[in-house]
């Protein structure tokens, strides 16, 4: 039996790849945008109107919800990939059993984590150091956030749908809306007397009408969506599983890579020295965030490439995205870098000195993950995600080692060199070599090409910045404005220098195509 049919309508259109990008990494720095200035309108509010103990109860309860992401089994992380590769294929019946299977699956899997949630909340007074009356608001809090993270894993299919057809910035957009309903509903009711469990009842059932939405843009990006419990195949079970497992590696090895620092501190040196770690990790988790986005929404496009055997696409998205990503994530790391001293020290103060160096390593540590995150995302969706997650977990293991080793000797410094060798050794030592062969150009080359050009104009920036880092007073606008100088000068070397004249000249033709695309759209609205 044929499901959906062959028309080429309900697979949308392959043309103006670039307006796409653009479109869907600038609604996705829209979201982050709205979400960093609802969250930071929200937090003093909340805390003013519960008070301190209430807002804390739901915070804590909230936390536990990050960790569930485990149940999926690195399922979640496989949605987009097998989406982008049916669609390449143009396979309906193929897409619809992979989503049928998943949505099966995710369907247990929310059933499980519900039954996590409940017994979390019968027992949270035994978890948790809190008192009765805390208990049983904590309990009704938890069932209640329960329901929405456990219906997330099925809904989860019809967001990977829409990214799959590369329409994130319908995810993006419905993020957003989402945010600000949320936000209104939740200073209406405590301007209303609302209760704890009142405000996080109604704002979690504003969330989970959000997931209908997405199921509707789901049918609308693919109208030829079908899922059934009659398509459920152990076939593709098995074929989901040879790429999940490794994806649920990588997840894995990532937190661990990533989250485990506080704990080794905490526990060899004091609560005192994970406060001075807090303040560069922030700083390097903000900047990770500002400047990996563009290689998120290139994931389908590189499956779509490799599925359709499109060599030379794959071989510019990886030459072309690292070369962006770098010029991305440069400004802005050479910014940190060079006025770090200052902005640590108008930030919070010059008793935080000592995390002046640990936060120029793990800057450094960013730099290099964003800049290879092009090559990753080429191996993971061209094949090779086998090596992408041994070589993720093995960096996560030695940064483990290295960390216990370096820390007794060289406190905060050994802990941030901890992460700073592995990463830097699988970066350059083994995935960008492989994502150059996988793609077929030399390293020199790649490097010549990509890399160079984006490392230079540092030392321009280095010129301008430094003397002004000492002329300027200790203050964050000094800062600011020193950094937005270097910036500005880095940017306008790589431009005016860096490039070739015939890229130059491409970069800008391509600014001014999208222009008119974005004038042509609000014409039409």
């Amino acid at each position: 039996m044929s499901i959906g049919g062959d028309r080429a309508d309900i697979w949308g259109s392959d043309d103006r790849q670039l307006a796409r990008v653009a479109r869907n990494v600038t609604t996705r720095y829209v979201a982050i945008a709205m979400d960093g200035l609802i969250g930071l309108v929200l937090l003093p509010f909340n805390v003013h109107h519960l008070g301190q103990a209430a807002y804390g109860l739901w915070m804590l309860t909230a936390s536990m919800t990050t960790y569930f992401s485990v149940l999926d089994l690195g399922f979640g992380g496989s949605i987009v990939k097998f989406v982008a590769y049916y669609r390449a294929k143009r396979d309906a019946r193929g897409l619809n059993e992979i989503a049928s299977t998943l949505f099966v699956i995710f369907g247990v899997v929310g059933l499980v984590a519900y039954g996590v949630f409940v017994a979390l909340a019968l027992n949270i007074g035994r978890v948790f150091a809190i008192t009765p009356d805390q208990a049983a608001t904590g309990r009704a809090l938890m069932l209640v956030i329960g329901v929405y993270v456990s219906l997330g894993f099925p809904f989860s299919i019809f967001g990977g749908i829409i990214n799959g057809f590369q329409r994130y910035d319908l995810n993006n957009m419905v993020g957003v809306c989402s945010s600000l309903i949320v936000a209104a509903v939740n200073v209406v009711m405590l301007v209303a007397g609302a209760s704890l469990v009142q405000l996080v009842t109604v704002t979690t059932s504003v969330r989970i009408l959000t997931y209908f939405v997405y199921r509707l843009n789901a049918y609308h990006v693919f109208p030829a969506l079908s899922l059934r419990p009659s398509l459920f195949l152990w076939s593709r079970v098995r074929e989901l599983t040879s790429f999940s497992v490794y994806i649920a590696i990588i997840d894995w090895a990532n937190k661990l890579n990533y989250s485990i620092d506080a704990i080794v501190i905490g526990a060899y040196l004091s609560a005192s020295a994970v406060t001075l770690w807090t303040v560069p990790q922030r700083l390097a988790e903000m900047l990770q965030r500002l400047t990996n986005q563009f290689n998120g929404v290139l994931f389908p496009v590189v499956v779509d490439s490799d599925a359709g055997k499109k060599a030379d696409r794959l071989r510019a998205l990886f030459v072309e995205g690292t070369r962006l990503s770098l010029a991305t994530v440069m400004p802005l790391a050479g910014t940190l870098f060079f006025l770090m001293g200052p902005l640590v020290r108008a930030w919070v103060g010059p008793k935080f000195d000592e995390s002046i160096v640990v936060a120029q390593i793990l800057i450094v540590v960013v730099a290099i993950r964003v800049g290879n995150a092009s090559a990753t995302t080429v191996l993971k969706g061209a094949g090779e995600h086998r090596l992408v997650a041994f070589a993720n977990l093995s960096a996560a293991i030695a940064n483990v080692a290295l960390s216990l080793l370096w820390i007794r000797r060289y406190g905060l410094v050994g802990q941030a060199f901890g992460t700073f060798v592995p990463v830097v050794f699988t970066s350059i030592v083994i995935l960008w070599p492989a994502a150059c062969r996988r793609v077929g150009i030399g390293t020199a080359e790649a490097f010549r090409y990509a890399v160079w050009p984006t490392i230079w104009p540092l030392a321009v920036m280095a010129i301008v910045v430094l003397p002004l880092r000492d002329a300027l007073p200790a203050r964050l606008f000094a800062v600011g404005l020193a950094g937005a100088v270097g910036s500005l000068v880095y940017l306008a070397t790589f431009l005016a220098f860096a490039v070739k004249r015939d890229e130059r000249q491409l970069y800008l033709a391509k600014v001014i195509e999208l222009a008119r695309a974005r004038r042509r759209v609000a014409a039409a609205a």
